[in-house]
């Protein structure tokens, strides 16, 4: 489990989206609870095992049982867990029990955590500005899921969840998107206004950015706030809405800036192509901004010789779980002075990444 989809070459991140340039990736995720058991935070001895159990036995019964592949959290290792934070699987505060765990498919697009909150988190994940194919994927499954698990539901309420804010739908929607002409112009503030009065929420990806004008890298997650506010159907019809004005604003601002100040956008892009090509050392965040400049630049005709598709994969290969990952089973021959130092061993890999898939890059 920990080996997952860390170095795959299909993997779900790396196929062209829809509205790519602006929208990196989508995920659906449906909060589901067994009406026979007590929600996780009123457990008692051997509930949560149970639920657990239970839940992966419902898994063998679905179509194409062979994809999925259950583990007990508390059964990953540092590497594997950090990697499955990175890509969005499980949180920080996922418990690490003998009763939670994480059923996913081999192709890394749905995966199901059991006993965070609720009993089952359902998730999908989609590249770009795909939220109804990700909850299709979902939904099949859920409904799968039904031929063998009761889940807590009333006519009156819809889905019953451990969080009142999933009550009814139980769905959550979030959108991870780029917003590098917006975070330039000082426009966050009335755009998150915006979504606002939809009720949406925008909130930063990696953490703020060195300035603390925005987020690092302007790399955003826009997402629903409540499971109840009408059916699945509203509530995604709702935030793609709201979510294609943001695109077009993303997309407008970037060509008024490309007039206005063009010396200041190719300054941070050719910088940030600069610091991709010779660098021999890079830390995290150092990495999330080049890739945000050369992004920028990508879409606005500056530079040539990389997809988003190429970046989107390249925002998960450069984070620290990843990394790692690759250490452990690749042999690597150090400069000497570095070698001893896993931070700087780590910064060199990361370097040598960006060279790597951006090494085509042209003016």
């Amino acid at each position: 489990m920990a080996n997952e989809g860390a170095e795959s070459s299909d993997a779900w991140y790396e196929e062209h989206g829809e509205e790519s340039d602006v929208v990196v990736s989508t995920r659906v995720r449906l909060a589901r609870d067994l009406a026979d058991f007590p929600f996780p935070m009123r457990f008692r001895d051997g509930d949560a095992q149970r639920v657990r159990a239970t839940v992966f036995d419902a898994f063998l019964h679905c179509s194409d049982s062979e994809k999925y592949q259950s583990v007990i959290t508390s059964q990953l290792d540092f590497v594997g867990r950090l990697i499955l934070c990175e890509r969005g699987v499980i949180r920080p505060t996922t418990p690490v029990t003998s009763g939670t765990g994480i059923v996913i498919r081999n192709d890394g697009v749905f995966s199901c955590v059991v006993n965070d909150g609720d009993h089952l988190k359902l998730s999908a994940f989609r590249a770009g500005m795909n939220g109804v194919g990700a909850f299709e994927i979902c939904k099949k499954i859920d409904d799968e899921l039904q031929n063998s698990l009761q889940f807590a539901a009333s006519r009156e309420h819809g889905y019953l969840t451990s969080f009142i804010c999933d009550c009814g739908s139980g769905m959550r929607v979030s959108f991870r998107v780029h917003l590098p002409a917006i975070s330039f112009a000082g426009k966050v503030e009335e755009n998150a206004a915006f979504l606002e009065e939809r009720g949406l929420g925008i909130r930063d990806c990696f953490g703020v950015s060195a300035e603390k004008t925005g987020t690092l890298g302007s790399f955003y997650e826009i997402f629903t706030k409540t499971g109840g506010n009408g059916s699945e159907i509203d509530q995604m019809a709702n935030i793609l809405g709201a979510l294609k004005t943001i695109v077009e604003i993303e997309r407008h601002t970037s060509e008024e800036l490309f007039k206005t100040r063009i010396t200041e956008i190719k300054d941070r892009v050719y910088k940030a192509y600069a610091g991709a090509k010779f660098s021999f050392l890079c830390t995290a965040r150092s990495a999330v901004e080049t890739l945000s400049a050369i992004k920028w630049g990508k879409n606005l005709g500056l530079l040539d010789g990389v997809t988003d598709g190429d970046l989107a994969a390249l925002i998960y290969r450069i984070q620290t779980g990843h990394i790692q990952f690759v250490m452990r089973n690749r042999q690597f021959k150090f400069p000497d002075d570095i070698e001893r130092s896993r931070t700087l061993s780590e910064n060199h890999i990361r370097a040598m990444l960006l060279q790597e898939t951006l090494g085509k890059l042209t003016f």
